[in-house]
């Protein structure tokens, strides 16, 4: 049935105009934020959180979907924003000397070396989407880059409580260290300059969507 459905997903994609397609998209992607929204809040629960790294693929398809030059050096960023972010949360997780000490858990699905593999998809996607909607800055690369590691950091802020409560991970001390905050914001700061350094197309029409999304899916978590 999942083979079919995809199947029709994709015929549906090429039978649609491009403004058509664009339009779906933004549904899907909020649509999904939505329901998970409300299955979090419900008795399924669980069957929700089961299938959070699913909806942090399925949100990683769409904005790369919306992407329209994909040469060499947009992958080059590609592969060094996932490892990167990986291997930045594999060194935390190992030495506690980068974000404070904390542990994975259950919740963001298959791990290796201790790290959710979704984590690399996680970094990528929050500096993709944050340097395309500050590129619109007629500013430095640096200054737009220190712009948007700042507004990722306000996200880490929403993020946190959900993540502790939802048991995406936990810090062993009694609250969030200052300097999670502090390793986020040299961290997007120094791939958010790398974005902005190699040449590939910085405009993408579902970037914004992506990125208020997520700071109204925290919001709301963190307000009911």
């Amino acid at each position: 049935m999942l083979f079919y459905a995809l199947i029709f997903s994709v015929i549906l994609l090429v039978s649609m105009s491009l403004k058509s397609r664009k339009y779906l998209m933004h549904a899907i992607l909020i649509n999904a934020h939505l329901c998970g929204i409300i299955g979090m809040m419900s008795p399924y629960r669980d069957l929700f959180l089961s299938v959070t790294p699913i909806n942090l693929i399925l949100s990683t398809f769409i904005l790369y979907y919306h992407h329209n030059d994909f040469n060499k050096q947009f992958w080059i960023f590609s592969l060094l924003i996932f490892l990167g972010g990986f291997f930045l949360e594999v060194i935390g997780v190992k030495t506690a000397q980068v974000f404070g000490e904390y542990y994975y858990g259950k919740t963001l699905g298959m791990k290796w070396l201790d790290v959710p593999l979704v984590m690399g998809l996680n970094w990528l996607t929050l500096i993709y989407s944050a340097g395309v909607v500050f590129n619109k800055l007629r500013l430095h690369i640096v200054i737009k880059s220190l712009i948007g590691a700042a507004v990722l950091v306000g996200l880490d802020f929403f993020i946190e409580p959900i993540a502790i409560r939802y048991d995406f991970w936990t810090w062993t001390a009694p609250s969030v260290p200052l300097q999670n905050y502090i390793a986020w914001y040299c961290a997007a700061f120094v791939f958010l300059c790398l974005f902005y350094k190699l040449e590939f197309s910085k405009s993408n029409d579902i970037a914004l969507t992506f990125l208020l999304v997520q700071f109204g899916f925290f919001a709301v978590l963190n307000a009911v």
